[in-house]
């Protein structure tokens, strides 16, 4: 991942929704927990808790609505078991 929190957020986005377009073509009532699945097995946790900043500073900006629905059935990050942690986004 780059350096740039920008361009990681970009990318991170991108594959959240790559991951979303996958699973377009499953039965409608897969979608949301295939994404969520998926996300939950393959991504790091500190992909995940940066995700989980982007949502909450822009609800979920530039993610398919089935993409952030997966996000939002998905339990919170524990930020204590990063190493390196990204600090929680704040309000």
């Amino acid at each position: 991942m780059s350096h740039d929190p920008e361009e990681t957020m970009r990318r991170l986005v991108y594959m959240a929704n790559q991951i979303g377009t996958f699973f377009d073509a499953q039965r409608k009532e897969t979608v949301v927990p295939g994404i969520a699945g998926h996300i939950e097995k393959f991504w790091d946790p500190r992909m995940r808790a940066r995700m989980e900043d982007h949502i909450a500073k822009t609800d979920g900006q530039g993610l398919k609505p089935h993409v952030l629905e997966a996000f939002r059935t998905l339990k919170p990050v524990s930020r204590t078991a990063i190493p390196h942690a990204v600090a929680p986004a704040h309000h």
